[in-house]
């Protein structure tokens, strides 16, 4: 189905609308990697963190967060594996979400369960339409 909103061209040709993917993309990775890096400096803190949720295996666990926070939020700005890195946060958001924020009782844990969600909402229209013009996929053609 073709679009009725046309594109609007720039002074180098390229449209806006282009450029609005990778903006995208780099925004909800910033989250993801701001997350990462705090993982990485303060251990303790997030292990005691993930103790405390009843999580099994907490350094396995403190592991796999910190590489996937970091891992796929640098995948998704370079749009590598866009539509399975954007589907792998989602359930990351999600399963964070419900296990870290689930006091919704308290206003400050219900806004980041609700950012968790709206994440894996921006995250999945990733997943459907992929990364666009910008990314390592549509060089390699899987756009």
């Amino acid at each position: 189905m073709a679009s009725s909103i046309a594109p609007v061209p720039t002074a180098t040709g390229a449209s806006v609308a282009a450029l609005l993917p990778v903006t995208g993309r780099v925004l909800m990775s910033a989250l993801f990697l701001a997350s990462g890096v705090g993982k990485l400096a303060a251990p303790a803190t997030t292990l005691a963190t993930i103790e405390a949720a009843g999580l099994p295996l907490p350094t396995l666990s403190y592991g796999v967060a910190t590489l996937v926070e970091i891992g796929g939020g640098l995948l998704l700005i370079a749009g590598y594996r866009t539509r399975l890195v954007a589907l792998a946060l989602t359930l990351f958001a999600v399963a964070t979400a419900v296990t870290f924020h689930a006091a919704l009782g308290d206003q400050n844990q219900m806004f980041h369960f609700l950012k968790n969600l709206a994440v894996a909402g921006g995250l999945l229209q990733v997943a459907a339409f992929g990364a666009g013009p910008f990314s390592l996929d549509a060089r390699r053609g899987r756009a």
